[in-house]
């Protein structure tokens, strides 16, 4: 009998290619003079008048903001992986390696010293210090080095890995500070500023603009980053972005690169989402989070047409967790979240941070839209795990063809259900036409017709026997995820 794995084809995701980078912080307290002085206008020589361009001026930002910036530095023991011989730092497959074990004698595991570097900001005189979580990860030793090149260590105050903030602190008094902006009155095409010690150069200094604000990257649903284009290294992470008023407006974070190095767009982390995880660290030594068991998606143009809502605002619910505050409340898959806690969801990635943000325990209001009205609830938020579960399955056919949508599905056995969690679903066996060019594929889990389940294949003949053509939302299970698929039928 055929596995379910060979039935069931796993979801693969798009990952763009994120390197984490260390950083500096160093910055002052006292407020910034004017940051910017116009240029004069270029003379014109005829025709279209030429206008004239305006050049920041940074030396006052980095005068009075410099020295409230810090290089960290961190040092980790680890142990040497080739104790069975082999050539250190060289893959276990790669065949020059296999050549060494052969001919050099196994070797006992032996610890080795690491080192790495970084930055980050001072936000109190008496030593606490703003960085990124994963500078100090598994540190054994934190150094902070100051503009005086006086080297202090530092204690970790606690980190959170989903945000990647971390505070940190050093025994000092009197100590130079940064004041903080609103990363909200941001504009894009804005100057920014960004100091920290790239590969260990201490107080480095590079400028750039605001390119988006509120963007989402894979895996990281808890942080709406500032992007931008200056320009971010090894040693930059967890160093300061100012604005020109000298304020800071977020932590420098991550970059995007396809070969390591910088290639124009960087990520920061907006400074009041790293204060509020701040805070929580040094209260407690961890950060709350609101959650609302549900799994959620973009609403697409054809989507939302599908659900008869004349925007693509909110965020589709594709499913809902048993027995989660989102089930309690009456939330079902198919939903469309409008509102959370009086805030409008303008998109699915804003969902996850509202919903983080509220106190776990509180009961707020919601408003979505189910079958062409909108509906009103509250819901009682809960708190985020540290981590979630994948579970394992397998399967098994008996074939039917849907003409009308290109498809060859069977129904799931009562063994298959039960170990995949599902109440029932049809499994599609083959797609074509209509289906293939959605991108429904072989191996998907089809449990629902516009948000009315199909529990077999029975009732998904009998539900599309009663739609008219035009496009539909059929809800698909992919490898432990579901996701609505528009698709138009004839």
């Amino acid at each position: 009998m055929p596995t379910m794995n060979s039935r069931v084809k796993p979801l693969f995701l798009s990952i763009l290619m994120l390197s984490l980078l260390g950083c500096s912080p160093a910055t002052d307290n006292k407020p910034a003079g004017k940051a910017a002085e116009p240029a004069s206008s270029a003379p014109t020589t005829g025709g279209a008048p030429r206008v004239g361009v305006t050049l920041p001026d940074f030396t006052t930002l980095v005068e009075q903001r410099g020295s409230a910036v810090v290089n960290i530095s961190t040092t980790q023991m680890v142990t040497q992986r080739n104790a069975h011989g082999g050539m250190p730092g060289v893959p276990d497959d790669d065949p020059l390696n296999e050549f060494f074990k052969r001919f050099m004698p196994p070797q006992h595991p032996r610890p080795y010293q690491t080192q790495s570097l970084g930055s980050g900001f001072i936000i109190s005189p008496d030593g606490i210090i703003l960085t990124n979580a994963h500078v100090v990860a598994d540190a054994d030793e934190v150094t902070v080095r100051l503009s005086d090149k006086r080297e202090l260590k530092a204690k970790v105050l606690g980190s959170d890995k989903r945000t990647d903030v971390a505070v940190i602190r050093i025994n000092a008094e009197n100590l130079p500070t940064v004041p903080l902006g609103e990363p909200s009155q941001l504009k894009v095409g804005e100057w920014v500023v960004a100091i920290g010690s790239p590969f260990g150069f201490d107080s480095s200094v590079t400028a750039g603009i605001v390119s988006a604000k509120g963007r989402s990257l894979p895996d990281e649903n808890y942080v709406p980053f500032l992007q931008t284009d200056v320009p971010i290294n090894p040693g930059n992470s967890g160093g300061p972005l100012f604005n020109m008023r000298g304020e800071v407006v977020g932590i420098n974070s991550q970059i995007y690169s396809r070969s390591g190095g910088y290639m124009g767009i960087s990520f920061a982390i907006p400074i009041d989402v790293a204060m509020n995880v701040a805070k929580q660290l040094q209260q407690s030594g961890k950060v709350s989070r609101g959650r609302i068991g549900v799994q959620i998606q973009p609403l697409t143009q054809e989507l939302a047409q599908s659900f008869g809502l004349k925007s693509t605002e909110g965020a589709l619910v594709s499913q809902v967790e048993g027995n989660g505050p989102a089930a309690k409340a009456g939330l079902q898959a198919g939903d469309v979240i409008l509102k959370f806690n009086n805030q409008t969801v303008k998109s699915s990635n804003e969902l996850p941070l509202i919903v983080a943000n509220v106190q776990p325990g509180s009961k707020v209001p919601l408003a979505l839209w189910r079958k062409g009205k909108e509906v009103n609830l509250s819901i009682t938020v809960g708190e985020m795990p540290s981590e979630r579960v994948a579970s394992e399955q397998p399967a098994e056919p008996q074939v039917a063809k849907i003409q009308r949508l290109g498809l060859n599905v069977s129904d799931l056995d009562a063994q298959e259900k039960a170990e995949l969690g599902l109440r029932g679903g049809v499994l599609v066996e083959g797609a074509e036409g209509e289906a293939a060019k959605a991108g429904i594929e072989e191996g998907d889990i089809i449990l629902a017709i516009n948000a009315v389940e199909t529990p077999s294949v029975a009732a998904f003949n009998k539900i599309l026997a009663k739609t008219s053509p035009g496009t539909v939302a059929l809800l698909i299970w992919r490898e432990n995820n579901t996701l609505y698929i528009p698709i138009r039928i004839r």
